[in-house]
């Protein structure tokens, strides 16, 4: 059967044909490029070296300065690998702090492994618990293709981060130890994802049927159960109790009795995780500050708390920052590492880069908000501020622990000049007792809801890797 066409309103798909690049168009931007010798120069080096390599500001670099007022850390760092579970490991490594002092030991790590698990297995019962709430909506729904796009992924966010602490507690790296997949999560998670939108779809079609909720949910639990195989096969068993001994820096030997991963984390943690609240800076103009936000389909423990945002003005979250660290605790943070960073160097400065020079042309066209509006930054990455340098009362720069292991940088340790912050910096997670009273009030408000593909929701879903 032939169908009509309708004529009266043609649909272009390859755009408007008097928009197309034209032969003249093409030889004179090219002819351009030929007569400028500035143009060849920089092709000829960058046709032969990294473009990073020729763009490098050697004027910060030979002005940096890696020395702090203020360094808490006397410690080894951790190494998150090929995997996007920075969040977590910057947590745990806050966590850490406070468990050396508990332990009375130098160096400590928590089971970041232990932690993947629990959070894979609560994150694919968040996503089909988002699918049941959805189904009777369109399968090419924005929200619904936004969960189908990205099920599963190994980034996250502090509220998440402090929902599967507060629910399964924590074990010593030593009683689930690394394993393949969880220092390299790429296959397995790819499987995970296979599962989880087949289930999607086995849930779909059995409410199109009229299925009640309770049926719904008996089909979950048996993907669920799929997952959890799953997940025992790629990262181990998760220890349910366990008796922890060890020795003291004064080399006295010491005993727990056996204890769950609850009590282990209640016992060893002295921090008050229920006072921390999330600060971001978000300068949209639609966005105003001291109101706080949250992002739809944002989490993974179906019940724990919200991913909630009190959305405050730069300085306020610098001086928060900065009053935690000379106070004597490391500050956990979101930030663009991708931007203006050298990963050898440890280096990140707003003018690290002089890419202007290289093609000349300016890259100031968008501030910070634009910059969000338009894709062009993000929160990719979650680090700990460990040190911080003032000088006659003005901030220079803040020592960074970052999870990509001892090579890059300082040992594992990286220098953010103030400037980056202003640039790249997103979120700081922070006690709430440094915040003014009204601001302490506004944290009660219930939070604008934003939507799931918000970037203010891009660290869970978009963390970089450890090989940046």
């Amino acid at each position: 059967m032939i169908q009509s066409v309708d004529t009266a309103r043609p649909t272009r798909i390859d755009g408007d044909p008097a928009g197309a690049l034209e032969a003249p168009t093409v030889d004179g931007l090219q002819a351009a490029f030929r007569a400028n010798p500035g143009y060849r120069l920089a092709q000829n080096a960058v046709t032969r070296n990294n473009v990073d390599d020729i763009a490098l500001n050697h004027r910060v670099v030979f002005a940096a300065d890696h020395s702090f007022s203020t360094t808490l850390d006397d410690w080894g760092v951790t190494d998150q690998k090929q995997t996007g579970r920075c969040w977590m490991f910057a947590g745990l490594n806050l966590l850490r702090f406070s468990a050396r002092r508990v332990l009375g030991v130098k160096e400590f790590e928590f089971s970041q492994n232990y932690v993947m698990f629990w959070d894979k297995l609560e994150r694919a019962n968040y996503f089909f618990e988002a699918i049941i709430e959805s189904a009777d909506r369109d399968v090419d729904d924005r929200s619904v293709a936004f969960l189908l796009d990205q099920p599963l992924s190994d980034g996250g966010q502090w509220n998440m981060f402090i929902s599967l602490v507060k629910k399964h507690g924590l074990v010593p790296k030593a009683l689930m130890p690394e394993t393949n997949s969880s220092s390299n999560s790429r296959r397995m998670n790819g499987v995970l994802r296979a599962k989880l939108r087949e289930g999607a779809r086995e849930l779909r079609q059995a409410r199109a049927r009229g299925g009640s909720l309770e049926s719904l949910r008996a089909i979950k639990t048996g993907y669920l159960e799929t997952v959890s195989r799953i997940l025992n096969i790629h990262l181990g068993t998760p220890p349910e109790r366990f008796v922890w001994q060890w020795r003291n820096s004064s080399g006295d030997f010491q005993r727990t009795e056996e204890i769950t991963p609850a009590e282990f984390a209640a016992r060893f943690v002295d921090l008050p995780l229920d006072e921390y609240v999330c600060l971001v800076h978000d300068p949209r103009p639609g966005n105003p500050y001291g109101r706080t936000y949250t992002v739809q389909y944002l989490g993974n423990v179906v019940g724990g708390g919200r991913v909630v945002y009190l959305n405050l003005e730069m300085p306020l979250i610098k001086s928060i920052a900065r009053r935690a660290l000379e106070d004597g605790e490391p500050v956990w943070f979101g930030c663009d590492v991708g931007k203006q960073m050298r990963r050898d160097l440890g280096l990140m400065d707003r003018d690290l880069y002089d890419l202007s020079a290289v093609y000349a042309t300016t890259f100031d066209g968008m501030d910070k908000a634009a910059r969000l509006e338009y894709g062009e930054t993000q929160m990719t990455h979650a680090m700990l501020f460990t040190g911080v340098d003032v000088l006659d009362g003005e901030t220079r720069r803040w020592r960074v622990e970052n999870s990509w292991g001892a090579d890059p940088g300082q040992k594992g340790f990286f220098t953010m000049n103030d400037s980056w912050f202003d640039e790249y910096m997103f979120e700081i997670a922070a006690r709430r007792s440094y915040l003014p009273a009204e601001l302490q009030t506004a944290l009660e408000l219930e939070p604008t809801v934003l939507p799931p593909w918000d970037p203010m929701g891009a660290l869970a879903r978009n963390a970089a890797e450890g090989q940046t």
